[in-house]
């Protein structure tokens, strides 16, 4: 894959950029219009995800950053977005162009004052991986393995610009509306800036992993301060497959359960008894080892979880709760999902809506085990998102409904189930968390 001399940093340029995409995006509707003419409607149309997914993917993938991070959380959303998205946007979660060798020893010089072969007895100039805000290098020193995480250049400073300029995108694409539309997106920018400050992340990681050091057939990396900074991160390197590439060829029923218990565990601890949770679950976070045993990578993405919100969400979890009226409106306000101003059409409506989401979502928590490798339960949940995606009468509504905290949670959830759907583990103890 050819590395990039540049990255371009300021706003004029990265807003350029996204013209440039804008524009290709563009002439593939006209291709598509054309194609309509002497093709089904679904050949066109799949004709276009395709080429607009590409071109997509190949403009954010030279910004790298928030923007491409972008891509990377609706690489998740698999029950939203047309396959080529998914499969294209998948891509930024491991497999992105590195920067150049100069560029690397230009940000290394920066941070240290030093190449870093003066701190390191051996340093390799190409990246092992590289992602939507650093890619990693392989390092030895007093015969130690060690990864270093490099953030690319101007990343943090230019935060707050890209999502002003994904910004129409995301309000058009998930039907924002109204004053309050703010508040989501400061939400992901706070995220997107922890992100970021890799003395943060080195304190969080520390923290969970010695939170989380007592739950079985999980692993952590040691992070070493005295070779970090806050855009370098030096980790022990840890071996092992991408649990995409475990999934892809793992035909042990027995290892796969372990593996998928381990994960599970692993979030309900984080979420019932820490009430914080790394809000990242993709596949380019976890690695399997030779022994079987999960290996957890990069805390930059945190999330608290207050009282207030972690309640009446968990409550909802509930099928008593869900299954009576009252009790389940009541929390409905209390997350912020019904308004005060609503109409009662609207009351009714989404009502009824997440009544029908919540009555599917939950169903892992209302049985003692789990079988994930369910065709039949992912296939429902991709129905509704796809039945709900069409409908007019959602789309001519005010679509932010939910607490801010709805954000990363969802996204902790949604990104988890497909995780372990991917895993095929299908005897989960959903509870087993408890034991520990």
């Amino acid at each position: 894959m050819k590395s990039l001399d540049s990255i371009p940093t300021s706003k004029i340029q990265r807003a350029s950029k996204l013209l440039q995409t804008g524009a290709k995006v563009g002439v593939n509707y006209l291709k598509y219009y054309g194609d309509k003419l002497t093709k089904t409607e679904e050949e066109a149309k799949e004709n276009l995800n395709l080429s607009n997914a590409e071109d997509i993917y190949d403009g954010l993938k030279e910004m790298k950053g928030s923007a491409l991070k972008v891509a990377q959380m609706l690489s998740m959303e698999k029950s939203i977005l047309p396959s080529a998205y998914v499969e294209k946007f998948s891509l930024s979660q491991f497999s992105v162009p590195p920067l150049s060798a100069p560029l690397v020893l230009k940000t290394f010089k920066k941070y240290f004052g030093k190449n870093p072969n003066e701190i390191f007895d051996s340093f390799n100039l190409e990246s092992i991986n590289a992602a939507s805000i650093g890619q990693v290098h392989q390092a030895e020193l007093k015969g130690k393995k060690l990864a270093v995480k490099i953030q690319y250049p101007g990343i943090a400073s230019s935060i707050s610009s890209d999502l002003a300029l994904v910004k129409p995108i995301a309000i058009k694409m998930f039907n924002i509306k109204g004053k309050d539309s703010d508040k989501y997106f400061k939400e992901v920018e706070q995220k997107l800036i922890e992100e970021t400050d890799y003395i943060n992340e080195i304190k969080q990681s520390k923290e969970i992993a010695q939170a989380c050091q007592h739950l079985p057939n999980l692993l952590f990396p040691v992070y070493y301060e005295d070779y970090s900074s806050e855009r370098i991160i030096t980790m022990d390197w840890m071996t092992g497959k991408h649990l995409s590439e475990f999934t892809a060829s793992n035909t042990n029923q027995e290892v796969a359960n372990k593996i998928g218990q381990s994960l599970w565990d692993f979030y309900m601890y984080q979420i019932h008894v820490l009430k914080k949770v790394h809000a990242d679950p993709h596949p380019g976070n976890f690695l399997v080892s030779e022994n079987d045993k999960l290996i957890v990578l990069d805390f930059g993405c945190m999330k608290e979880i207050p009282n207030d919100f972690y309640i009446p969400y968990f409550e909802l979890a509930k099928k008593k709760n869900i299954d009576n009226p009252i009790i389940f409106k009541e929390k409905l306000y209390e997350l912020e999902i019904l308004k005060p101003e609503d109409t009662a059409f609207e009351i009714d409506f989404f009502t009824n809506l997440f009544h029908e989401m919540l009555s599917l979502f939950t169903q892992p928590f209302h049985q003692n085990t789990f079988d994930f490798s369910d065709k039949t339960f992912f296939g429902k949940i991709a129905d509704l998102g796809e039945r709900y995606s069409k409908s007019t009468e959602l789309r001519n509504m005010n679509g932010n409904r939910g607490s801010k905290h709805f954000i990363y949670i969802n996204r902790t959830f949604f990104g988890l189930y497909h995780l372990m759907h991917d895993i095929q583990a299908n005897n989960i103890i959903i509870n087993h968390f408890n034991t520990f």
